[in-house]
């Protein structure tokens, strides 16, 4: 009999940084382009104010990925190179660490100690590493695969309410770039909850309401400064 476990953990890692990406694109660039336009900028004044928003937050995107997951890669090679001078040192006391572990999980003390000296003889770094640790390889940092991610998908989300500027006539500019962005972002949190195997109704919901919430107040900036120039 056939039995096919479709788990989508080995997601996490890239998902995570392409929706932090594409939310982050379409609601700071939105957000940009309605507090300009509320302030009673030019047509062109606000389209380059989005690019310019486009580019500096791709990069800002990039970067931050990169110094963050890379600060996390740093510190699991650290844990695994100690685990390994721990290893090459006493491997006795690491056996019975291991061991230890398996009983708590549930396994009598015989059977964890013989668990721990089988996975020790195969892999001990990978053994300590997945039950003490907690590192696992399709949850490892990857700075460069993060910061790819998040600059691409922060381009693409960021362009979506550029584009409804560009189409949108002057006096309708701030509902038509306000309800766009908003269905591209309810879009995206259902897309992301289905990929992750999430309830999609909540997905769309809560990315929707903080992107509002942005909008609505870079709007009432944007008013003010309009008001006060």
């Amino acid at each position: 009999m056939n039995h096919n476990e479709a788990h989508r953990s080995h997601r996490i890692g890239w998902l995570r940084a392409a929706v932090l990406g594409a939310n982050d694109g379409i609601v700071s660039t939105a957000s940009l382009i309605i507090g300009f336009a509320a302030a009673q900028a030019a047509h062109g004044d606000i389209l380059f104010a989005g690019i310019a928003g486009l580019v500096a937050g791709a990069m800002s995107m990039a970067a931050g990925e990169y110094v963050s997951v890379s600060s996390q890669a740093d510190t699991e090679k650290a844990e695994l190179e100690l685990e390994q001078s721990h290893l090459d040192h006493n491997s006795e006391f690491e056996l019975r660490e291991l061991a230890t572990i398996y009983e708590g999980r549930g396994l009598d003390s015989v059977l964890a100690l013989q668990v721990a000296e089988q996975l020790m003889d195969h892999d001990a770094l990978g053994a300590h590493a997945r039950d003490e640790l907690g590192i696992f390889d399709m949850s490892r940092a990857r700075p460069i695969q993060a910061a790819f991610s998040s600059a691409g998908t922060f381009t693409l989300g960021a362009a979506l309410p550029l584009l409804a500027v560009l189409a949108a006539p002057e006096p309708h500019l701030i509902p038509l770039v306000a309800g766009s962005s908003l269905i591209f972002l309810a879009s995206l949190g259902a897309m992301a909850a289905r990929a992750g195997g999430a309830p999609i109704t909540i997905g769309a919901f809560r990315v929707t309401f903080w992107g509002a919430l942005a909008m609505g107040l870079t709007a009432a900036v944007g008013r003010l400064f309009g008001i006060i120039t």
